[in-house]
């Protein structure tokens, strides 16, 4: 019995002793992979985004990921490694050695750099992105089989994009934008056969368009663009679901090819294209931008090129295009934006560009057309236009001419014969000669006259009616509606003109501008304007309902108004709500943040999500105006597109202008000082960037950010998202920033941020139940 005991407490023994000598084991592989991390820190020369990994006697992966590093992990390996630097600004045409302040040190070791990270073996995504790495990229970077996303852009990369990374066949995104990459383009992708995304924009690669993209199926994405590539542009109508097609500034110079009917978006100016645009381009049904500005194209462009059903930016200008648009030529519902400029078409604009009625911009002058409405060109450009095409047509009259000539003389020698076979020459020449020329010359010109006619009726079929979208009212209508203006109807004055409220028939309550014109104001270059400002629709914008011009019979246009009506967004203002300072009334974090994010999705918007973008919005906490809700809606967008058009736009209130920006308008720089008053309250409006540079230093510290940032905000907040938020504000708004955030980066730091905030709120709830 003592023995039996005696064996239970020895394999207990052994199962404590297996268990024990198992974790130097797991500590040893996670320790291995830190060295690694340190090892690679070390390498691009302690960037600041790393400094949160110098306490590394913690789990890195535990770190919480911020807007410049993240790190994940499964198990005891890195499997997402993302590191973006400050090292954005680049040196032409660049090919070694190293470059102080640009690029890491002349010691930097790329090599020894990418042997370290082929450590990380279970390395799934890579984004090393404006560190200064430099050098030719190594081919041992195939190592990292498993890799399916590298991203190192804009960093010092030249030389050629290695071979062997044929192999790494599960990569679905490759992105070496930026670099100065300067061998020839390769041709061995179609090894890749998951690759969905290829970017190498905005280097120096040489040689012909890779055919191999051709047997890549699942393409999506193609941006070759700011390159040297020349030859021709293969067919790629095998890539059935590539939706981006960007090859702007190469010297491709073959004819256009055939395209996908799944793509989107194709943009080729600025190369050598020559040829007639394919018909097969009038089949592009989902086909949203085109850009073959800046070419050699001829002819004319296919009529239904217009009418495409998702078409909005058309750019043909800068080609050598020639003759007469068809009158009545259809143009589609969302075609916003037309450029025809400079190309040699002549005679008068068709109705549905001239006569826009605020429909879509138009861009045509540079040509030789009969409206002057913007310049054309005279003289002898037009001449050579016109007699190029008087000498093709005297050129097929002489054909017909000569063809008839011979048609004579063979007629002739065969009445020679039958006049001395059966006497009857004189018949023959009076009666069938002239009607062989006169039949010839009737079938030549008929079949022409019919097809013209043809094509006419199918235009005409098609319809060139639109309902216009931005409604008209009535100077009388507003007056009604404002009780002719009333003082009590009076709700101040915006950053541009006197805001009056108003409820209309239906019940609706707006908000109506009114602006003075200037006296060079084109009405008909306004509306239109105007009417393309009321198709931006997005949640997180005020919607402009429509406008009226008071006067614009009047021969005076000094006594011009322009009124704007809006939505009315009732709960006032984001800077009203942020002076409230009381626990109680005063907005949170979390909720700062949801309006924060609310208004940096219609900035993203307005920049990405029309062509060409809307800039310059005029951004500001009074400009940001809440629903009951509180769902944050953006006004005052797009006055940069009607500014010419308009008295003044000089906004009362703006922040302080710095003489270190160009352009104080500069959204993210704008939105940077509304990130900086949401953290510090609305004395951050009165005082401006100079009290941000002064106060900024303040952020690095607890006892800092106590004394600068707004008590409900520190009452409310976890520290984590708190810096995430700092961080951004400071990229924004900083003189040093070499590159400051795109708004795709603004928004993702504030999401992250309210992620973190979320997380930290639900676990603080979860305690306090507990």
């Amino acid at each position: 019995m003592l023995r039996v005991g005696s064996m239970r407490y020895f394999y207990l023994y052994l199962v404590v002793l297996t268990w024990f000598l198992s974790i130097p084991c797991t500590h040893e592989l996670q320790l291995a992979q830190t060295q690694v991390l340190l090892q690679l820190r070390k390498y691009l020369e302690y960037p600041t985004s790393l400094q949160m990994w110098e306490n590394y006697n913690v789990d890195l992966c535990s770190l919480p990921p911020s807007a410049h590093v993240s790190l994940k992990c499964e198990g005891n390996s890195v499997t997402e490694l993302k590191i973006i630097g400050d090292r954005a600004v680049k040196v032409d045409k660049f090919n070694g050695p190293a470059v102080p302040n640009h690029t890491l040190s002349l010691s930097f070791s790329i090599d020894s750099f990418v042997t370290t990270l082929t450590r990380l073996t279970n390395l799934r995504v890579l984004r090393l992105v404006s560190l200064g790495i430099w050098g030719p990229l190594p081919d041992k970077i195939h190592r990292l089989s498993l890799l399916e996303v590298l991203d190192m852009s804009l960093n010092f990369l030249y030389g050629s994009v290695p071979p062997r990374m044929s192999t790494m066949v599960k990569l679905h995104t490759l992105t070496l934008d930026g670099n100065g990459l300067n061998s020839t383009m390769p041709d061995w992708f179609d090894s890749l056969t998951n690759l969905s995304v290829l970017s190498l924009k905005s280097n120096h690669l040489k040689g012909s368009f890779p055919s191999s993209l051709c047997k890549i199926r699942s393409l999506v994405d193609i941006s070759l663009s700011h390159n040297e590539l020349s030859g021709g542009l293969p067919d790629l109508i095998a890539l059935s679901g590539l939706h981006v097609l960007d090859l702007r500034e190469n010297h491709l110079d073959s004819e256009l090819p055939l395209m996908p009917k799944a793509v989107v978006t194709i943009l080729l100016s600025k190369n050598s294209f020559s040829g007639e645009i394919p018909n097969q381009f009038s089949e592009l049904g989902h086909l949203q931008h085109l850009d073959l500005s800046s070419n050699h194209l001829s002819k004319m462009p296919p009529s239904s090129l217009f009418s495409l059903p998702n078409i909005s930016y058309l750019n043909l200008a800068s080609n050598e295009l020639s003759g007469s648009l068809p009158q009545k030529l259809n143009c589609g519902s969302k075609l916003g934006f037309v450029d025809i400029s400079s190309n040699k078409l002549n005679a008068g604009l068709p109705s549905c560009l001239a006569n826009t009625s605020g429909k879509r911009v138009i861009k045509y002058g540079g040509n030789c057309l009969s409206i002057d409405s913007q310049p054309q060109r005279q003289g002898t450009y037009c001449k050579e236009s016109s007699l190029g095409k008087k000498n093709f047509w005297k050129w097929k009259i002489a054909a017909a001419v000569a063809m008839i000539i011979v048609i004579v003389l063979v007629l002739s020698a065969f009445g020679v014969f039958f006049y001395r076979k059966y006497h009857s020459r004189e018949m023959y020449r009076h009666q069938m000669l002239p009607k062989a020329v006169q039949d010839n010359s009737i079938t030549g010109v008929s079949s022409e006259v019919l097809a013209s006619a043809r094509f006419v009726s199918q235009v005409v079929k098609l319809g060139t009616q639109a309902t216009p979208t931005c409604r008209q009212f009535s100077i009388e209508e507003l007056k009604e509606v404002t009780r002719n203006f009333d003082l009590s109807t009076y709700i101040g004055e915006g950053s541009l003109g006197k805001l009056y409220k108003g409820k209309l028939e239906n019940g609706t309550y707006v908000v109506i501008r009114c602006v003075a014109l200037s006296k060079k104001c084109s009405i008909q270059n306004l509306k239109a304007r105007l009417d393309l400002l009321s198709k931006l629709n997005h949640p997180n914008l005020v919607s402009l309902l429509g406008h009226c011009v008071d006067g614009d019979g009047q021969d005076d246009s000094s006594g011009l108004k322009l009124h704007l009506v809006y939505e009315y967004v009732l709960n006032g203002s984001y800077r009203t709500h942020l002076s409230e300072f009381s626990s109680d009334k005063g907005l949170k974090w979390s909720d700062r943040l949801s309006i924060l994010i609310g208004v940096a999705k219609a900035v993203h918007f307005l920049h990405t999500g029309v062509i060409p973008g809307c800039f310059r919005n005029q951004l500001k906490t009074n400009n940001i105006l809440l629903d009951e809700h509180h769902i944050p809606k953006l006004s005052d967008y797009g006055m940069s597109m009607i500014a010419e058009e308009i008295e003044y736009l000089e906004a009362k209130g703006e922040y302080p202008k710095s003489c270190q920006r160009e352009k104080l308008e500069d959204d993210v720089y704008n939105f940077g000082l509304i990130l900086f008053e949401s953290l510090v309250g609305p004395i951050a409006s009165k005082k401006g960037e100079k009290y941000f540079l002064d106060e900024k230093t303040s952020f690095d510290s607890q006892d800092g950010r106590i004394k600068i940032v707004d008590p409900v905000v520190l009452t409310t907040c976890c520290p984590e998202s708190l810096s995430i938020a700092i961080s951004i504000t400071t990229k924004c708004i900083s003189p040093e920033s070499s590159a400051p955030p795109s708004f795709e980066d603004v928004l993702w730091n504030l999401q992250y941020a309210a992620q973190v905030q979320a997380t930290a709120d639900a676990e603080q709830k979860s305690d306090s139940t507990s």
